[in-house]
């Protein structure tokens, strides 16, 4: 088995689809997810006139991603899982977009996760943000530098990358697959910018609580794993 603070084996394939402009297939261990980023070069209609552009997402998982089947679903019956993963989404994406430096564009973001082992929210927004900039750069050309960054001044202000952390039989894990996550008393996801500030931290006890050190614990080996996680999306980008 695994050290406790080490990730799952992660594989990065950019460029997956032809159709889209940004697209990366995701692997972080057993967890598959597709994440595709399209561009129109126009606003929602209640964002029209503001001279700055918006970023959203939808999430999705496909039949057999899970045992037994998951139906699915259907235009007007997302569920309410759906729904809060895709907002997430859509809030880590936003929040390292310069909405005026985009102009007046909609990127949306769609993460499909075609096999589901734990943390396929976390891999979405990992995956999701390497398909947002891939996306951007076909329009901007000057938002990604050679060594996968976000160029100063362009509409990527930071990069976006998220880790589960949990309390297993009294000791923390970082990254938890499912047979971890479904024994975890206390389950969390860390949603952090490459530059180690905190976008959102989504916590909660399962018939138990945490104290301070745990907290202090579980965020510590959640910013170990964004370090590295943020290092494999520049790498991606850069190639």
């Amino acid at each position: 088995m695994r050290p406790a603070d080490m990730l799952r084996p992660i594989e990065i394939t950019r460029h997956y689809l032809t159709g889209s402009p940004g697209s990366v297939l995701y692997r972080c261990g057993d967890t598959v997810v597709l994440c595709t980023a399209s561009i129109q070069e126009s606003v929602p209609p209640w964002m029209e006139g503001r001279g700055k552009g918006w970023v959203t997402a939808e999430y999705n998982m496909l039949p057999h991603s899970t045992s037994p089947r998951k139906g699915r679903e259907r235009s007007g019956k997302v569920d309410g899982r759906t729904t809060e993963i895709q907002r997430l989404i859509g809030r880590s994406m936003r929040a390292v977009v310069d909405l005026v430096a985009l102009g007046e564009r909609s990127v949306t973001v769609d993460c499909d996760v075609l096999q589901a082992d734990g943390g396929t929210r976390t891999a979405a927004i990992t995956g999701g943000y390497i398909a947002l900039a891939d996306a951007i750069a076909s329009s901007i050309p000057d938002a990604i530098d050679a060594s996968g960054l976000p160029k100063s001044g362009g509409p990527l202000k930071d990069s976006v990358s998220a880790v589960s952390v949990g309390v297993v039989d009294g000791k923390v894990w970082l990254d938890l697959d499912y047979q971890l996550d479904s024994r975890a008393d206390v389950d969390m996801n860390v949603v952090m910018t490459g530059k180690g500030r905190f976008i959102e931290i989504q916590g909660t006890g399962e018939e138990a609580t945490f104290d301070d050190q745990q907290l202090q614990e579980l965020l510590r080996f959640a910013k170990k794993g964004i370090v590295e996680l943020t290092h494999r999306q520049q790498h991606a980008l850069s190639r």
